[in-house]
């Protein structure tokens, strides 16, 4: 795929069209979900095109019972083709070790982050080997991600697509309450500590 010609072309069309677009050039595609807020949307929009999408999760475990609740939700209503992959530490462990979770003045946050979720990231993307990997940020969440273009280059030369970036959480709703879908509405990323900050996931690759 020609990136920049695909930027020009079809960044601005609708998200069912960005998918469709990038889908020619895949032969081993995949969406990774943390099952956070608004993410019904990507994986509604990926599996009504194409039903066996592999859907990868990083469970961090220290996810709410409402997230895991409503996880188990779409995973039933959607059917989803799911490879949920953990760290290789557990919370439990990582709690007794590091007396909880380290914040983000804590020099310890950068392994925790390490260890939670680029290291499973890391390697759900050497074992799945996609070709295309879409992804559900959006321009508004973030001042990094305001500066993200639809489609880019991903680790391992992978195909980075982001169908969503240019909607906002009033288009998301909108998607949601159409398509009658679940919504996360109590969520917990540790690596984040606040709303608007990056993880490191998009950052690093």
């Amino acid at each position: 795929m020609n990136i920049e010609q695909s930027n020009r072309d079809f960044a601005f069309l609708e998200p069912e069209r960005i998918i469709e677009h990038a889908l020619r050039y895949a032969k081993a595609p995949v969406t990774t979900t943390n099952f956070g807020p608004y993410e019904a949307v990507i994986l509604h929009m990926v599996t009504q095109i194409k039903p066996d999408m592999k859907v990868v999760w990083i469970d961090s475990g220290y996810n709410t019972p409402h997230t895991y609740k409503v996880a188990q939700q779409l995973m039933d209503k959607l059917s989803l083709n799911i490879e949920v992959y953990t760290p290789k530490v557990s919370a439990a462990r990582c709690d007794a070790s590091m007396g909880g979770i380290p914040s983000v003045d804590d020099p310890r946050h950068a392994e925790f982050t390490e260890q939670f979720k680029l290291e499973p990231f890391s390697r759900a993307m050497r074992e799945q080997a996609p070709d295309v990997w879409f992804t559900a940020v959006r321009s508004e969440q973030t001042e990094f991600r305001k500066e993200m273009e639809v489609f880019g280059e991903g680790p391992n030369g992978m195909l980075k697509v982001a169908p969503l970036l240019h909607w906002t959480e009033a288009d998301m709703q909108a998607y949601l309450d159409r398509f009658d879908l679940p919504n996360v509405e109590r969520y917990f990323d540790p690596t984040k500590a606040l709303a608007n900050r990056e993880c490191g996931l998009h950052t690093k690759l």
